[in-house]
């Protein structure tokens, strides 16, 4: 059983060492990672616990003797226990709690009984029986004198269930025992440090940096990551002072600049970041955030936190394009899809559009004030930029060479270490070498060999295996076709550091020109927009909106920018300026409809007739009522009138919803693919897209079903061209027919089939025969005959016609 004892040991030292602890939660009791994976009879997760629970099954073959019921072998229950043990520590829980309850059965006088039943409630919490554990341990505790380290095993075992039960105050007790017990350094500075957490989680946080600094005193007997948690959830607990500035920063510099403590430096730097953020020394705290993450840390939630700060730092600030970025960054350190991650991503997804706007308002700003500049002043700074270009490609050409030779001076003394002296390949310095001696045949050892290609390459060039590669022709191939893309790479490195290749780019005819102003003018109105309206950043949409209206933007941006600011001054609390941008409307646009809300205020706060909501309340009636020329003719008066207002957009979807049902499928689909592409950044163009992708492949069939399965058909009454005053007589004469029908439930609705066709239609039939016979019937009536065109049809068909507007391929069919 010795060596079973042994191969247990390191089986659980390499638990420790391979299990990452999550220190931004309540640490466990014991390092041990829960794996999902089913474990099958037969199968291991530790080849060491299979080790050691074979010994053991072995010692129990062997050497149990059982007599009479009895066990007269004293180390079978040691044989038990490595067995539990094993099988625990394998992840299989049900076996292992076989094997401590044998020995609770066969073995009650053990001196190893104690220990049986305080892993017995180990497992019990491993399989999530939380309170029939603290039931056994508390029992356990009061009927056993126990000490030393059964004592600190069974109330860690206990402080773990209530951990796992939320009864912190009773697990501090626990641990309090069981740090005082534990004959293990490691363990205690973990107990302790645990408690540190626990006191913080109960918000008595005097109590946790006592803890935290039993911690500080075990120094080097405990593992350093228990010291240097301790020294940072210290510094986190310290309220920040006057008097504690000092200590706190000293502390923190001292972790800091210790060599040892160079593993850690990623959580140091976070903890130094939280300090100056808390001072509000923002620019030392953003530097702090920065060395933590180029730590490379493997700390994903660290990593996600620094990220996230950062974000929320440069959009306070108003950088959104950089906190995007962060934003970014940290939804690739999260869990996707969990509660943390949908908020960060909620956050970025509302930066899409300001990040949009700034990109092209940046972009054409850039290119407008290079047409500005003189031909001559475009050369002298398309040539510093260039001279920029030559300095860099000088620097990374210098550093390929020296990486070249760096490179061929470690083959070199590869090649020597394997070609020195027969001495090296003796001995070593603790003796001769156990394994085989390597092989000196040439093509056997890969370092040699690789050396000899490079150095074959240098001298031949890349050859073709093949009769008489010796000869130069062989090469002309490959050289040729090396010196192509040689010359290619050398004719577009020259171009990029030609002034004239950046020259000729810029736009020089006006036509070109006014269009990137106008997109320019309109992504500044978009962002003034934004800022106000999604941000609350009145200052900055202020700023954009004056500083719009003095590029002397078109006609129709001016007058909505102005009542913007008029807005953005009351808000600001800058009544004269508010007043002067209230008198300027008012006189150079009496008329507008920003004039009459300015000159009426109770009026239009009431009720403005002429406010695009409003104007879209009506539009979206009128779409219900199936008035589609309307809506679309008037939309397009709206989109125009309104341009640079954000409910443009939804006057446009609504145009294309109108479109499609007036003239069919193809027309929806490029109507909607217009506001997808258009306005891919507001809620109507993503809807636009949602519809493109989803919708539309399921409404792409034209083919008519005559199915047997149909159950609902119509009749269709067709009428072009005719005035309402006929089809509402149509209709009153049907609907008075079709109340003397009792058998169906009956019923007739009027639908647009397109600008000159109107249906009206009868609902409720069962069948195509029982349609086609029902209007026969009212045409052959003796009194109040209903004569008109009609055709039956099934309710999936008649969808068909009204998606596609294939009517007359519908009575083709027929």
């Amino acid at each position: 059983m010795y060596n079973g004892y042994i191969s247990l040991e390191e089986g659980r030292l390499d638990l420790n060492e391979s299990y990452q602890d999550n220190y931004w939660d309540i640490l466990p009791i014991e390092r041990m990672q829960i794996q999902d994976e089913v474990t099958l009879p037969g199968q291991n997760k530790n080849e060491r616990f299979s080790r050691a629970e074979e010994k053991a099954v072995k010692a129990i073959q062997k050497h149990s003797m059982n007599i009479q019921g009895k066990e007269v072998n004293p180390q079978m229950d040691e044989a038990y226990l490595l067995l539990g043990k094993s099988r625990y520590f394998d992840q299989r829980f049900v076996p292992a709690l076989e094997a401590f309850n044998y020995i609770l059965y066969k073995y009650a006088a053990s001196d190893k009984i104690n220990q049986a039943r305080i892993w017995r409630e180990k497992t019990n919490l491993r399989l999530e029986n939380d309170e029939l554990a603290i039931e056994n341990l508390k029992r356990l505790l009061k009927l056993e004198a126990l000490e030393d380290q059964d004592l600190a095993d069974a109330t860690s075992t206990l402080a773990q269930a209530y951990i796992n039960t939320k009864s912190l105050d009773s697990a501090v007790t626990q641990l309090e025992i069981a740090s005082i017990n534990t004959k293990n350094h490691d363990e205690r500075g973990r107990y302790r440090y645990i408690q540190g957490q626990l006191y913080n989680r109960l918000g008595y946080k005097d109590s946790a940096n006592l803890a935290f600094e039993e911690v500080i005193k075990l120094n080097r007997k405990t593992p350093r990551i228990y010291l240097i948690a301790a020294h940072l959830e210290q510094a986190n607990n310290y309220s920040i002072a006057e008097d504690n500035k000092d200590i706190i920063l000293e502390t923190l510099t001292d972790l800091e600049e210790n060599r040892e403590n160079r593993p850690y430096l990623d959580k140091i730097y976070h903890q130094k970041g939280d300090f100056y953020r808390s001072i509000e020394s923002d620019s030392l705290a953003v530097e702090y955030y920065n060395k933590s993450l180029r730590t490379n840390s493997g700390d994903k939630k660290l990593k996600a936190i620094n990220y996230e700060i950062l974000g929320d730092y440069f959009f306070d600030y108003s950088q959104y394009k950089i906190a995007g970025a962060y934003y970014d960054s940290t939804m690739t350190n999260m869990v996707t899809n969990s509660k943390p991650f949908r908020i960060i991503k909620r956050k970025r997804d509302n930066l899409d559009d300001v990040i949009y706007y700034e990109d092209i308002a940046f972009v054409n700003d850039s290119i407008i004030s290079l047409t500005a500049l003189s031909h001559d002043e475009q050369l002298a700074y398309f040539e510093d930029y260039t001279d920029q270009l030559k300095i860099q490609a000088e620097k990374e050409k210098e550093l390929k060479e020296i990486q070249e030779r760096n490179k061929e001076f470690d083959n070199q003394n590869i090649s020597k270490n394997n070609f020195g002296g027969k001495d090296q390949n003796m001995k070593t310095s603790r003796g001769p070498i156990n394994g085989p001696p390597a092989s000196s045949f040439y093509f056997y050892n890969p370092t040699t060999v690789a050396y000899g290609k490079n150095d074959f390459i240098k001298n031949w060039g890349n050859r073709e295996l093949a009769d008489d590669w010796r000869w130069s022709t062989k090469s002309k191939s490959i050289i040729n076709e090396n010196a192509k893309s040689q010359e290619t790479a050398v004719v577009a490195e020259n171009e990029l550091f030609n002034p004239k290749y950046y020259i000729d780019r810029i736009p020089t005819e006006q036509k070109e020109i006014d269009s990137i102003i106008k997109e320019r003018n309109f992504a500044y109105y978009q962002l003034a927009v934004i800022y106000k309206e999604k941000f609350k950043e009145y200052e900055l949409s202020k700023e954009t909106f004056q500083d719009l209206l003095s590029k002397e933007p078109e006609h129709k941006l001016v007058l909505p920018s102005e009542y913007n600011l008029y807005k953005l001054y009351i808000l600001l609390g800058e009544n004269d300026e508010a007043e002067i941008a209230k008198n300027n409307i008012i006189a150079n646009y009496p008329d507008s409809r920003y004039a009459s809300i300015l000159m009426n205020p109770e009026a239009g706060a009431a009720k403005d007739e002429n406010s695009p909501d409003y104007i879209y309340k009506i539009l979206y009636d009128k779409l219900e009522n199936q008035e589609y020329s309307v809506v679309i003719t008037q939309s397009e008066e709206y989109i125009t009138t309104f341009e640079g207002d954000p409910m443009v957009a939804k006057f446009e979807l609504l145009k294309a919803t109108a479109t499609g049902r007036l003239y069919g499928f193809e027309a929806y689909s490029s109507a909607l693919n217009f506001v997808a592409l258009n306005y891919a950044n507001t809620p109507e163009g993503v809807r636009a897209q949602e519809i493109t992708d989803n919708v539309l492949p399921k409404l792409a069939n034209k083919e008519f079903i005559d199915s047997d399965e149909d159950r609902n058909f119509k009749i269709v009454y067709y009428f072009t061209n005719s005035s309402n005053e006929e089809i509402d007589k149509f209709k009153k004469a049907l609907d008075k027919e079709i109340e003397k029908v009792n058998v169906y439930e009956l019923s007739v609705s009027e639908d647009i089939y397109n600008s000159t066709t109107t249906f009206v239609i009868v609902h409720g039939l069962k069948s195509k025969d029982g349609a086609i016979g029902y209007a026969q019937s009212l045409q052959e009536k003796k009194k109040d005959r209903i004569v008109h065109d009609f055709f039956a049809i099934s309710s999936s068909n008649y969808r068909i016609i009204q998606i596609h507007k294939n009517f007359d391929e519908y009575l083709n069919f027929e």
